[in-house]
């Protein structure tokens, strides 16, 4: 089997050649998209979601550790920062005496809100995917990146 040039057209029977490399990619980009549109309509961003979910799980951290944490998912080195400014000026989270980084209520129920908009996402995005061909594509990815 020859690798063959990208085809986002390409038949059934030509898929196993496509390279995986253009499709991960148009996948990333055609989620990240259409995520981040959604969250737009309820005037939040993918970096604050992520900076919100963040702060819950490790109620404490400092900015700089939600920073640390999130910079392998942000798109810059500013952008984690820009959105804990932004929480904060909400009112989403709080930094308390020692600079460490809680949720209020508001945040709470913000984030039960982006929660909400995010499972209907998964939904719509997972349509008429059955989690075990799920299951088995991330299979495949991760056998991919450990042959990398």
């Amino acid at each position: 089997m020859n690798p063959a040039t990208a085809n986002p057209y390409a038949a059934d029977e030509d898929l196993a050649a496509q390279p995986v490399g253009y499709w991960s990619g148009a996948l990333h980009q055609a989620v990240v998209t259409r995520l981040r549109d959604a969250m737009a309509t309820i005037d939040v961003t993918q970096p604050q979601w992520w900076t919100l979910t963040r702060v819950d799980a490790g109620d404490g951290l400092t900015r700089e550790t939600v920073a640390a944490q999130l910079a392998s998912v942000a798109d810059g080195p500013h952008e984690v920062p820009r959105a804990v400014d932004q929480l904060l000026h909400r009112g989403w989270i709080v930094a308390d005496e020692t600079g460490r980084l809680h949720l209020t209520d508001d945040g709470r129920a913000a984030q039960s809100r982006i929660t909400q908009l995010v499972t209907e996402l998964r939904a719509q995005i997972h349509d008429g995917i059955p989690d075990k061909e799920y299951v088995v594509a991330l299979k495949v990815m991760r056998r991919m990146i450990a042959n990398i």
